[in-house]
């Protein structure tokens, strides 16, 4: 079993600049204790992730960090042309010596694909045929590509990726259709969302791997089913169930405030994750998808997550909503100590 972080890069109360330092400390810290990788959302125009730009911050993050692997989780395809992200990509795997990851996705917000003048509903296409011309790119001295969205021929690929053939490939999603995919084409998983829930999207994707028999392109990361089966939750650990609590409320609160804030200021429900991330702590909790207490609790309980689903990886969010910066490392490095070795051998 392998442990990721996972980050919204969300607004805090406190000033931008420092949030940023704050969060290069605290990857750094992350580093330090053995994590797998540092994942980041990408979305705009909302104070869920004010890192809309997610190259730009994770150039300062590799520069900051040296054996923790990092990536957007995910790319939204439909808002990039396939050239300028290839170039991205490569740039970022020399910054980080090799230790890019790339997720990639259509974008689950409908307000933020239309603030760039995308179609919603227009997105499936060319997602797929993005990835068809990058994964391209990013495996060719040439990039030739004939679509009905990008044409390109002849393109000299002077800028080449570190790894090869290419960066490892992410795709999350809750979706047994997603599974599918991501499965058929080797890439990693993650998903979201109680175990129940999560179940069928899970089996989807490795019964895809399994008839593939083999990882993709980018490696099977070391995850020795050949690629990694994941799921995300947010942690918050302390010395007492109690004080874990304490902390976890306001943090929480301030957390899903953001996340549904296009969606209630346009007074329209939530997309299909609405579905499994409720509007209370105490919610989230018993579907599984926030984990909160001591580390003894914290560990019974994914030990459980983990074996119910057959995963061999955690992506976890230690730091969100306005969550104080100590708070979000002594959470990590408590799990870091006391959770994540007795989990590793699982």
């Amino acid at each position: 079993m392998k442990f990721g972080l996972f980050d919204h890069v969300d607004v805090n109360n406190r000033p931008l600049a420092q949030e940023f330092d704050e969060r290069l400390e605290f990857v750094s810290a992350a580093d330090e204790a053995g994590f797998y990788c540092y994942h980041v959302a990408e979305h705009h125009a909302t104070p869920l992730n004010m890192v809309p730009v997610p190259g730009v911050y994770l150039g300062a993050v590799a520069r900051a960090t040296t054996n923790i692997r990092l990536g957007p989780l995910c790319y939204l395809l439909p808002l990039y042309t396939p050239l300028r992200l290839i170039e991205e990509i490569c740039i970022l795997d020399h910054l980080s010596h090799g230790r890019l990851d790339i997720g990639v996705g259509r974008g689950v917000s409908p307000f933020e694909l239309k603030y760039h003048d995308v179609d919603p509903d227009a997105t499936r296409p060319i997602f797929r045929e993005c990835l068809e011309a990058v994964v391209y790119g990013l495996s060719h001295d040439v990039l030739d590509h004939q679509g009905d969205n990008y044409s390109y021929a002849d393109v000299p690929m002077e800028l080449r990726p570190l790894q090869k053939l290419h960066p490892p490939i992410w795709y999350p999603t809750n979706h047994v259709e997603g599974g599918k995919f991501g499965g058929e084409n080797g890439y990693h998983f993650v998903t979201l969302g109680g175990v129940d829930f999560a179940r069928a999207g899970v089996e989807s994707f490795k019964e895809a791997l399994a008839k593939r028999g083999r990882p993709g392109d980018g490696g099977d990361g070391g995850f020795k089913e050949g690629a990694a089966v994941g799921i995300m939750r947010h942690l918050v650990i302390a010395e007492t169930e109690d004080e874990a609590l304490k902390r976890a409320e306001p943090a929480y609160r301030a957390w899903e405030a953001s996340l549904t804030k296009l969606w209630r200021v346009n007074s329209v429900p939530g997309p299909n994750i609405a579905q499994f991330i409720p509007p209370t702590l105490a919610e989230a909790q018993q579907r599984g998808s926030v984990v909160v207490g001591t580390a003894e609790t914290v560990k019974e309980t994914l030990a459980a997550h983990a074996e119910a689903l057959g995963l061999n990886y955690m992506v976890l969010g230690f730091y969100f909503g306005d969550i104080a910066h100590g708070h979000a490392l002594e959470s990590m490095q408590r799990f870091a100590s006391d959770v994540m070795p007795a989990l590793e051998t699982m």
